[in-house]
């Protein structure tokens, strides 16, 4: 897959821990936090919020922005693809203009298949990250727990201090 088709999901500790789903989209990225992480287990939804794309999809380290200050490593990455229900493709811009968007992601610990669906537009615009049913769904393992460390450094989120 080309760099236009990329994602990664940051772990970031400022005021709580949360988590950054970045997607490539274009030339730009798309962004949305999501407070508790993703899952692999189809019968949870997260909560997702989108927000400013102002950090790169690779960083790690301190972010030094004022009220976003805090530790930033990358918790998994790799190429995604999107689809429409029917298996067809469907570019993320489509989707996220239709207010749904289903995509596959290939990364070191979350693969398979995921759907993001608007659930309110606006000032409040809110989304939900689901887990799509397939072969790579599975109840039995939590990473957000079992697997702490970055993709890129090996690092866990306690490593990171002002030298990063």
């Amino acid at each position: 897959m080309s760099d236009e088709s990329r994602f990664s999901i940051q772990k970031y500790e400022a005021v709580d821990f949360h988590y950054i789903l970045r997607m490539t989209l274009g030339d730009g990225v798309r962004a949305w936090a999501i407070p508790r992480g993703p899952s692999p287990d189809p019968r949870v939804k997260r909560l997702a919020f989108p927000v400013e794309d102002d950090i790169p999809l690779d960083f790690e380290g301190i972010v030094d922005d004022g009220d976003k200050a805090g530790k930033v490593i990358v918790w998994d990455s790799g190429p995604y693809s999107t689809f429409d229900l029917d298996g067809q493709p469907l570019s993320m811009k489509d989707g996220l203009e239709s207010g749904r968007v289903d995509f596959v992601l290939e990364g070191e610990k979350l693969q398979g298949g995921f759907t993001l669906l608007r659930i309110e537009e606006g000032k409040n615009e809110r989304w939900l990250l689901m887990k799509i049913s397939d072969e790579k769904a599975t109840s039995r393992r939590n990473p957000i727990v079992t697997e702490p460390l970055s993709v890129l450094s090996g690092r866990t989120i306690e490593d990171v201090d002002d030298d990063s």
